[in-house]
């Protein structure tokens, strides 16, 4: 395939790519993106840690923490490095729960998801200029319910919560 690079810029690009595939010329259009690191992370009290962030353009939206990989950066290696930016957190154990493609049909992002365990509180956030965001702390019960009255859409909050949720036979 002949890929043409349309844009660049901070966390993804857009790129065309021609070719031929089982002898038909194709062309797709594809967001190439690094990937990302999701955390569903307890707390002492077995709470789950959320945070409440703007996400241009849908307004504030739930979820669990997660951030954007670095350039070559491992995917744990994020999930810790995210989970202390974003809620002031330390993780002593990061375990994989679910690695999935989020829009497979036109994007390249992949979301590792990973159970944050052995948490303890070390700092206040470091939030990059632009992240507009607050800890919440709540059951796993009632992010259970508010995913399915869709209260709760985001797809990495729903993918985790539902993977450890079939995994500990509560749903």
């Amino acid at each position: 395939m002949k890929k043409t690079k349309i844009f660049e810029g901070k966390i993804l690009g857009l790129s065309v790519y021609d070719g031929n595939i089982e002898g038909r010329n194709v062309r797709r259009e594809v967001i190439e993106h690094r990937g990302a690191a999701a955390m569903l992370a307890f707390d002492e009290d077995g709470k789950v840690i959320l945070v409440k962030q703007h996400r241009f353009p849908h307004g504030y939206v739930l979820e669990i923490p997660a951030g954007t990989l670095e350039k070559k950066e491992e995917p744990i290696k994020c999930a810790f490095r995210e989970l202390e930016e974003e809620t002031g957190y330390r993780a002593r154990k990061m375990t994989p729960l679910i690695t999935y493609y989020p829009s497979i049909g036109y994007n390249s992002e992949v979301i590792h998801c990973f159970i944050a365990s052995g948490l303890k509180k070390i700092s206040d956030l470091k939030l990059d200029e632009d992240e507009i965001l607050s800890v919440v702390k709540m059951d796993l019960k009632k992010i259970l319910a508010m995913i399915r009255t869709g209260k709760i859409q985001d797809s990495k909050t729903i993918c985790a919560v539902l993977s450890y949720a079939v995994m500990k036979k509560l749903y």
